[in-house]
């Protein structure tokens, strides 16, 4: 081996280790940064109790929730509107307590939460009924592929979804600030924004505006979490033999307890509306045969009392007696019973991470971020 040789090897061993020790870095600063963002301590504005308490002390890095407070989210700037009137909380009734939400409270707090919308209060000149602003609320519903929902205070005292024969004394909107794809950006908030003075002007009220470098301070570090945490587990199955025809695979599939979707999917059923885990036969509709088959979990979708790795892994078993197969990894290599379970202890680490983070996996909020 020559000089120039020797000196080029020992170049590039040391460019190599520059980047892992750079990506190290990155990894260690944007975990930090999602473990501040997302700590335990955050201020859930909807299950506060005592309407116009003042929000507790935070040091200037700690993540700002919008809330209902006077003033909240409305200093001067682009996007600044006018100051927010305190809003009652919802469940801010003399004998009402934590323990006794009501069904329409704990509704209303799921679709308008603090820890993934953007809240936008709309301070009203009077009572309305839900008949006469339902009608302008459906104008604005969706910025982007960002849902927007609103919910009211009722007259009995319950903050509720919006509904018909309803009055409302305030309402409350919120805007998703990230999905599976994309975080709100400035863009959508300008537009959200300008539509959404025309829906106040419209029901006799008045938004208060976040500010919008906050707001999209925010939606950047939770759409970092959720990219971080888009986890699709795939176990694969692939024949010993012959391809499998698809006729004959659609009455195995069928007695193992799958459903076939109008999609063309096949998923197993929860038991409750939903599904635990999918199917695909990877190849197109006009085929008529097949030699692999992969079984998919969407880690953050699924409850970890479900467990639906578990329940894909007994599955996957089941069918490799049903149909000849082997259990492989995406290589085609062999899954051993080590392997399998070394990728289950790796599973309940996520899961452990997303319920840290107050988003646990299968709960109302992951449902909403990866839909």
């Amino acid at each position: 081996m020559t000089d120039l040789q020797m000196t080029l090897f020992g170049a590039g061993g040391v460019f190599i280790a520059g980047v892992f020790s750079y990506n190290k870095w990155q990894e260690h600063k944007a975990k930090k940064s999602v473990e501040r963002a997302f700590s335990n301590d955050h201020d859930d504005v909807l299950m506060r109790s005592g309407a116009g308490a003042s929000a507790p002390a935070a040091p200037a890095a700690a993540r700002h929730e919008p809330s209902f407070e006077a003033g909240d989210g409305a200093s001067a700037g682009a996007g600044a509107g006018a100051a927010a009137q305190p809003c009652a909380d919802p469940l801010d009734a003399p004998a009402r307590s934590a323990d006794m939400a009501s069904p329409a409270a704990e509704l209303a707090t799921s679709l308008v939460d603090p820890l993934i919308d953007c809240l936008l209060p709309l301070a009203l000149e009077a009572p309305v009924r839900g008949d006469k602003i339902l009608p302008v609320l459906q104008t604005l519903r969706l910025v982007g592929n960002k849902p927007v929902h609103y919910i009211g205070l009722h007259v009995n005292g319950d903050w509720e979804p919006i509904t018909h024969g309803g009055v409302y004394t305030q309402l409350q909107g919120g805007v998703q600030m990230a999905s599976r794809t994309t975080a709100l950006n400035e863009l959508e908030y300008s537009e959200l924004v300008t539509r959404l003075r025309g829906v106040a002007d419209d029901i006799g009220a008045e938004p208060a505006i976040p500010d919008m470098i906050e707001v999209m301070a925010e939606a950047r570090t939770l759409h970092r979490f959720v990219a971080g945490h888009d986890a699709q587990l795939g176990v694969n199955l692939h024949t010993n033999g012959a391809p499998w025809a698809i006729s004959t695979l659609i009455g195995a599939l069928e007695k193992q307890g799958f459903d076939l979707r109008p999609d063309g999917r096949y998923v197993m059923p929860d038991g409750d509306g939903a599904f635990l885990f999918s199917l695909s036969t990877n190849v197109t509709l006009a085929e008529e045969t097949t030699a692999r088959l992969t079984l998919l979990l969407d880690v953050p979708c699924v409850a970890p009392a479900r467990d639906g790795f578990g329940a894909m892994v007994a599955c996957a078993r089941s069918l490799v007696g049903r149909l000849d197969a082997t259990i492989v990894d995406d290589s085609n290599q062999a899954l051993s019973d080590a392997a399998l379970a070394e990728i289950a202890g790796q599973v309940l680490e996520f899961y452990q991470e997303m319920e840290a983070a107050d988003i646990p996996a299968g709960s109302t909020r992951a449902l909403r971020l990866f839909s």
